[in-house]
């Protein structure tokens, strides 16, 4: 019996850069002496090779409601949100020769999982607490998003080899 609590406790139990956090199903508060709280999951990124075939198969296939096309030109993407009613998907399709998302579908040829991005209270604080847990980020400062509010993306090599894009909600 001690042996199964174990496992379970275990199991609760995510790692990011040696930072242990525990899984909980609400968010209200931050961690005691933190001054950001993670929020809701905001989107699925996904790298999409052919953007009209994958924005068809979302809007006339399975029924979603999605954006038009936005270029992103100060991220090197094209994007398109499908509302889910609970998050979205977001699908990128580079924009220009030094897209990251060119470098990601040279990888992985059919597209697939980009990113996963989590909204937080607030991205200043959450950068430099998380800088200072040796978390690395993708940029100095925070830019301005898809959504047209600041974003931060995290090392993926200190999450689990997932980068994860922090959104201020």
């Amino acid at each position: 019996m001690a042996t199964s609590l174990l496992k379970v406790a275990v199991a609760g139990i995510s790692r990011c850069s040696g930072v242990s956090l525990l899984r909980s199903h609400s968010t209200t508060a931050p961690l005691p002496g933190s001054l950001w709280k993670l929020g809701k999951l905001n989107h699925v990124a996904i790298a999409v090779p052919d953007m009209e075939k994958a924005t068809a198969l979302y809007r006339d296939v399975l029924g979603a409601t999605v954006s038009e096309k936005v270029p992103l030109p100060e991220h090197g993407v094209y994007t398109v949100f499908v509302e889910l009613g609970n998050t979205k998907l977001e699908l990128l399709h580079p924009l220009g020769e030094k897209s990251p998302i060119s470098g990601f579908l040279q990888k992985n040829k059919s597209g697939g999982m980009h990113h996963v991005c989590i909204e937080v209270d607030d991205i200043n604080a959450a950068v430099a607490d998380l800088k200072a847990k040796n978390i690395r980020t993708l940029s100095a400062e925070p830019r301005i998003g898809a959504h047209g509010k600041p974003v931060m993306f995290l090392h993926p090599k200190d999450c689990d080899g997932v980068l994860v894009e922090l959104e201020e909600a």
